[in-house]
């Protein structure tokens, strides 16, 4: 009886508050979360994993010494997973981020391939940034990820030390030139012969997952793997 009032009363809240799909805006019905049915059929997954070589790989080979590479989406400029990375980083929809973490960290923990990860460490913001937004678009991702593989969550041991504007228009280069000092490490001891894997939100050129995987470099006997919620397909 208890469980047919909670569905009544959900029903009337969806009526006067409607939920909306964060892919497409359409309404969300009893039983969808985050997504409507056709956006959780339609989403890209790119189906990588940490066995077969594949574009993310690809994309930081001659560039950083890492054990391995994938990514959850394909990200496209228009589509259901430009809206939803939308939503997550600047429309206040932190939950998004543990919604995908929960999806990808269970395809990862069925992924016999994947090393057993010690730390899962996202990608940081700076200070000024996380306290105007509010919040980590990366973290609750990162945070189910490490939930699911059995790993130890770590947002406090790789620092972003400056503040910079937006990269998504600026080429490798740049990146590289304004970030490749704006990353260090704390608490370098503790990663010893650990195997990390590092989380971001979208991966374009790479240039941010290679400044902050070369932050690792001179850590005895680390390892670093790299994924993320969306990549950039190459055309």
């Amino acid at each position: 009886m208890q469980n047919i009032i909670s569905n009544i009363l959900k029903d009337v809240i969806n009526i006067l508050l409607p939920i909306s799909c964060f892919g497409c805006n359409a309404r969300l019905y009893r039983g969808e979360v985050m997504l409507c049915t056709s956006c959780r059929h339609q989403l890209p997954l790119t189906e990588y994993n940490f066995n077969d070589e594949n574009a993310v790989d690809r994309i930081f080979y001659g560039r950083i010494n890492i054990k391995k590479a994938n990514s959850f989406m394909f990200f496209t400029d228009f589509g259901i997973v430009k809206n939803i990375i939308h939503y997550l980083k600047y429309k206040n929809q932190e939950e998004i981020g543990q919604f995908l973490g929960d999806w990808h960290g269970q395809i990862l923990k069925n992924d016999s391939h994947l090393a057993l990860i010690d730390y899962v460490i996202p990608v940081p913001l700076h200070r000024k940034k996380l306290r105007h937004r509010g919040y980590n678009q990366v973290a609750l991702f990162a945070k189910q990820i490490a939930f699911h593989i059995n790993a130890d969550y770590a947002d406090d041991m790789l620092i972003k030390t400056a503040n910079t504007k937006t990269q998504t228009k600026k080429n490798r280069l740049s990146r590289w030139h304004d970030n490749r000092s704006l990353y260090e490490i704390k608490n370098s001891k503790l990663l010893e012969n650990k195997n990390i894997l590092l989380v971001d939100d979208v991966i374009t050129t790479g240039a941010t997952m290679e400044i902050c995987a070369n932050t690792f470099k001179n850590i005895q006997g680390v390892n670093i793997y790299i994924t993320s919620m969306a990549v950039v397909p190459k055309a």
